[in-house]
């Protein structure tokens, strides 16, 4: 799924922001959990796109930890971009490494998407707003009006991840796909 999202998302209008058949996607979903195989490069980008944020969605726990929730929120509410970069980064050395490992990919195809904003219209702040909630939710459930706020702040950091995300990652996440 990452490797369709690098090579098509960047040429693609409103990618993950548009969400392709209800039907296929369901139809997609069952085929994957069933262990059966499928060629998502036969179906639509937007498809492949709704099947990969419906797999975050399904981490336990999601893959920023929803333990580290209050620090993931409040990570940007300290210091410059230096100091932000620095606890980043020490916030992602107490995730799991399989969760470290998938969100470097992940922001490798965000930030090639990004770098194409101008074809496909999705900056940092719209691939924030459209992806954040698939990487983090908070452990217990609240109302609407918590969650609401929660989400503008977690977008916020998805967002300065994206912008960010050779000094955090490294500049090799630019190259994790190879040639494609």
């Amino acid at each position: 799924m990452l490797s369709l999202l690098y090579q098509e998302g960047p040429s693609t209008k409103g990618i993950f922001r548009r969400s392709g058949s209800a039907k296929t996607f369901k139809e997609l979903k069952e085929k994957l959990d069933s262990g059966t195989e499928v060629d998502l490069a036969r179906e639509s980008i937007f498809v492949t796109a709704s099947l990969f944020k419906d797999f975050l969605r399904n981490i336990p726990g999601s893959i920023l930890s929803s333990q580290l929730c209050d620090k993931w929120v409040s990570v940007l509410d300290q210091g410059n971009n230096e100091e932000k970069i620095k606890n980043i980064q020490r916030l992602i050395e107490h995730l799991p490494r399989a969760n470290v490992v998938l969100l470097r990919y992940i922001f490798g195809v965000l930030h090639g998407i990004e770098m194409r904003s101008e074809e496909n219209q999705m900056n940092a702040f719209n691939l924030a707003v459209c992806i954040a909630p698939s990487l983090l939710w908070p452990p217990v459930p609240s109302t609407p009006d918590i969650e609401s706020e929660f989400i503008k702040k977690i977008s916020s950091v998805v967002q300065f991840l994206i912008e960010n995300c050779c000094r955090i990652f490294g500049d090799e996440i630019t190259s994790l796909f190879g040639e494609i």
